[in-house]
């Protein structure tokens, strides 16, 4: 039997609900709707690539430092690391701010981290390496940096290569969020490899071990709500379409 809380209490008992982040005025719904809009992506997608323009805009006028390879090398990887950063903070956001339409944007993130990772181990092997295999090969065993930023990258092939909508009904939606999660280890073994790469200043990989540490541990709130929930007979969160997911 459903009880009734008395119009106080119940009021009390909705306010101390609703998240904190929830803006239900206008203004909200106006960026709801601009999210949800079909040309939103485009600007989204331009944005992505300011990375690489400025990237390329330093390379023709010869601003590269005195190591150009170096740093070719960390911005691609310092760009990496945001995106992925950004790809596991879209669920957490979606889920605080009450803006679904967010989920709309994970895909490009996190093709766009997929991307900045290729780069940043193309610069490796073709700038660094002058494609060496065999002292490639060497490097991925006896250097530990290289061995997790390897690992890392390697685990983004697969979810790349299976982003599309196509592949999520290939899969079902239970085995691709499975292997979706893989996107969780990537994100660590990009920290990881940030750490041990840089030996002295370490503050911008702990910051973005702080980072990551933060977002799964919202998801594992997020998951322990949801079994609470479920175990109380709550309705669970409504199941986004793969339209939905972009």
């Amino acid at each position: 039997m459903t009880q009734h809380l008395p119009a106080s209490r119940s009021g009390a008992a909705a306010g101390r609900c609703r998240p904190i982040f929830h803006n239900p005025t206008r203004e909200g719904e106006r960026l709801r709707k601009v999210l949800s809009s079909k040309w939103i992506k485009l600007p989204v997608f331009i944005l992505c690539l300011v990375p690489l323009g400025q990237l390329a805009w330093r390379a023709l006028h010869n601003h590269l430092t005195a190591n150009p390879i170096e740093y070719i090398t960390h911005q691609t990887g310092d760009w990496t690391l945001n995106f992925v950063v950004m790809t596991l903070a879209i669920t957490p956001a979606r889920k605080l701010l009450r803006i679904p339409e967010l989920i709309r944007f994970r895909r490009m993130v996190g093709l766009f981290a997929f991307f900045y990772g290729f780069l940043h181990f193309s610069t490796w092997i073709g700038l660094d390496k002058f494609f060496d295999w065999a002292e490639m090969l060497h490097d991925v065993r006896k250097r530990p940096f290289i061995t997790a930023g390897f690992t890392g990258f390697a685990l983004m092939v697969p979810l790349a290569l299976t982003s599309t909508a196509g592949w999520i009904r290939r899969l079902g939606g239970k085995r691709w969020l499975a292997l979706h999660r893989l996107i969780y280890v990537t994100a660590i073994a990009g920290v990881v490899h940030y750490y041990w790469l840089v030996k002295s200043d370490v503050r911008k990989p702990l910051f973005y071990g702080a980072l990551v540490a933060l977002l799964l541990g919202l998801r594992v709130g997020f998951w322990l709500a949801a079994r609470r929930g479920k175990l109380a007979g709550r309705a669970p969160e409504p199941k986004l379409t793969t339209a939905e997911m972009g």
